[in-house]
């Protein structure tokens, strides 16, 4: 790289690298990796547990103060009362892995105090590293990222990823999907969000949206994106993203129109109503994601929304919530 990094984003490059590495030599022999299934169509393999653990062994050795938010092992490792909180995907694209189709990435960033600082995702396949620090840019290897031009919807390509949990709301995604289809040159699903966000920076995609996602697979590729001069939040249009299980980013003019079409379908909203509505004594649908970030450690500092928004997630629904919604 001919520029010097800040040291923690280089402390975060060494890990995924190191990541990325353990991922190469398994995909040689993808029919000796064990794999289990955390849940319907949720895969974990030892890949993505040999890597995470090479991930924290590099990130504590570095920095043994700080925390550990990862998606196989939540906050069990490093310190939990630290205002650096380290977020961590080590395969996002397990399916993919699996299955030998090349699409799959390490993801790695950094929180202070709740907002992302640094970020790293590795395509180990293809050897492209992203990389940003906030106020710095967004690069991949030694270019310069910036998001696309176009201002119309009708003429962009938009990155999408699709439900595949038991219990997601498959009808409430195929309307979101109709819609933004019509009004767009193509809709593409890869498989990674943490790519998808990178395109996105790259200016590959002009646009994306997702729902279900957890911290670990947005955290890092937020930041390239605003980087990169892109814009990202829920569905209507809001900064409390990290934690709310739904995404739309883009360049600011066809992020500002996937808004005005994916508002009416937030379920921020939508559970914000139905609790308003609900006899006394229900509770609203629960936001599983909210949920395994309470469960793991309810005073982590990335857990908590930005001040400036709105607090949407209630107590109720997280005594009351199941973590059992892990991406893969």
């Amino acid at each position: 790289m001919s520029q010097a990094l800040h040291p923690m984003l280089n402390t975060a490059v060494k890990a995924a690298r190191t990541a990325g590495a353990l991922i190469n030599r398994a995909s040689l022999d993808i029919e000796r990796v064990t794999v289990t299934a955390k849940s319907h169509n949720d895969f974990v393999t030892e890949v993505d547990q040999a890597a995470e653990a090479a991930i924290i062994e590099t990130l504590l050795g570095a920095y043994p103060g700080h925390g550990i938010l990862a998606e196989e092992t939540g906050r069990t490792h490093g310190a939990k009362d630290s205002d650096y909180l380290w977020i961590i995907d080590p395969l996002d694209g397990t399916t993919n892995f699996i299955h030998g189709f090349p699409v799959y990435a390490v993801s790695i960033a950094l929180a202070f105090r709740g907002q992302i600082q640094q970020a790293v995702v590795y395509d180990p396949s293809r050897n492209d590293l992203f990389y940003a620090s906030k106020g710095r840019g967004a690069f991949l290897n030694d270019k310069r990222l910036r998001v696309s031009k176009r201002s119309r919807l009708l003429e962009s390509l938009i990155g999408t990823g699709f439900p595949f949990r038991k219990g997601d709301n498959f009808k409430r995604y195929l309307k979101m999907f109709e819609e933004v289809m019509q009004h767009c040159a193509g809709l593409r699903r890869p498989g990674a969000a943490a790519l998808d966000l990178c395109y996105v920076a790259a200016g590959w995609y002009d646009g994306f949206f997702e729902t279900g996602l957890n911290p670990w697979d947005i955290a890092a590729g937020s930041l390239m994106i605003t980087e990169a001069g892109g814009l990202i939040g829920n569905f209507t249009g809001e900064s409390d993203y990290l934690y709310q299980r739904e995404i739309v980013a883009g360049n600011p003019k066809i992020y500002a129109q996937l808004v005005s079409i994916l508002a009416p379908y937030t379920r921020i909203i939508k559970d914000d109503e139905a609790s308003a509505t609900a006899p006394a004594g229900s509770a609203a649908v629960p936001d599983a994601t909210a949920a395994f970030v309470a469960s793991a450690d309810a005073d982590a500092p990335a857990a908590a929304a930005p001040k400036k928004a709105p607090v949407r997630i209630r107590k109720a629904d997280l005594a009351k919530a199941k973590d059992d919604d892990a991406p893969f």
